[in-house]
């Protein structure tokens, strides 16, 4: 059986070396915090501003605001810099936080589409950064992909399939 992290890496197309070669920089020594806000806020902004109603639908329960917050006090302890998420939220726990919405495939690419369009727009994110950065990201999401699968499988539905909006109930 595989694990989440080979499930990750095969869907993302994303080796876990690559993924995690964020741990061989400090980003957030390099980049500092407004770095990180500022690209929270842009991804965001996009997030709440999508044309596809499913993919809006799946934050509309969440506060943009804390959403901001969420997000770049996440990237900032995992890129190097103070626990600011544990020490708010507790351990990040990144697949039972995401436990309530439904991340498939296709959602995972929603979100990697419009942090890319983020990524793109930080003119004070170097090219090898941005490159980490990605490649971070579309390996997690689709870490978050398999822990959704683990999840419908646990309570006796079949996993998503590639494109599947919704995780399918029997």
């Amino acid at each position: 059986m595989q694990t989440l992290q080979q499930k990750a890496s095969e869907w993302s197309g994303v080796k876990q070396e690559d993924a995690f070669a964020i741990d061989e920089v400090n980003l957030f020594e390099k980049l500092g915090l407004q770095t990180f806000i500022n690209l929270s806020t842009d991804f965001y902004t996009r997030v709440y501003e999508d044309q596809e109603e499913w993919f809006r639908s799946i934050f509309s329960e969440s506060n943009k605001e804390d959403a901001i917050q969420n997000q770049y006090e996440f990237f900032v302890q995992r890129m190097g810099g103070p626990p600011l998420y544990s020490q708010r939220k507790g351990h990040p726990a990144l697949i039972g936080r995401h436990r309530p919405f439904p991340v498939t495939h296709k959602a995972a690419e929603r979100w990697l589409l419009h942090m890319q369009h983020a990524l793109d727009n930080a003119t004070d994110i170097d090219l090898e950064s941005k490159a980490r950065m990605l490649n971070f990201f579309r390996h997690t999401a689709y870490f978050l992909v398999a822990g959704n699968d683990l999840k419908t499988e646990t309570q006796g539905n079949p996993p998503c399939k590639h494109g599947d909006e919704k995780p399918v109930a029997v």
